[in-house]
């Protein structure tokens, strides 16, 4: 896929978009993401890091729900982020979502913006 443009998959319950904007590869996960979806969040976000994007900002504002495996994704492509030099932003993450990883701890380990705005200006 060409990064300049706008590219989506969709697998049932789970739409994936993605786009470049400046310096960060927007990652925007729509529907429900759990072990029957999250191969379709894994392979952007792990081929985003693989071409040299480090800088990922997961916009979750349509995302409505997130189980442990959706939470292992994020967790595990965090991790090669930052072994490239990035990481993982999330950005306006539903009540519903952000309680999992208020439960988990996993919000710790996340730079988590209020908005996406917010996410790309820093």
């Amino acid at each position: 896929m060409d990064r300049g443009t706008v590219g989506s998959a969709n697998r049932g319950r789970l739409q994936v978009e993605v786009r470049t904007e400046g310096r960060s590869e927007v990652v925007t996960p729509v529907g429900e993401l759990d072990h029957h979806t999250a191969d379709l969040l894994r392979e952007p976000l792990e081929s985003a890091v693989e071409q040299g994007h480090t800088r990922l900002v997961v916009d979750c504002s349509r995302l409505d729900f997130c189980d442990s495996t959706g939470l292992n994704v994020l967790l595990g492509v965090r991790l090669k982020a930052e072994e490239a030099g990035g990481g993982v932003h999330l950005a306006a993450m539903q009540p519903v979502v952000a309680r999992v990883f208020e439960i988990t701890g996993a919000e710790a380990v996340f730079t988590v913006h209020d908005s996406l705005a917010e996410a790309l200006e820093t």
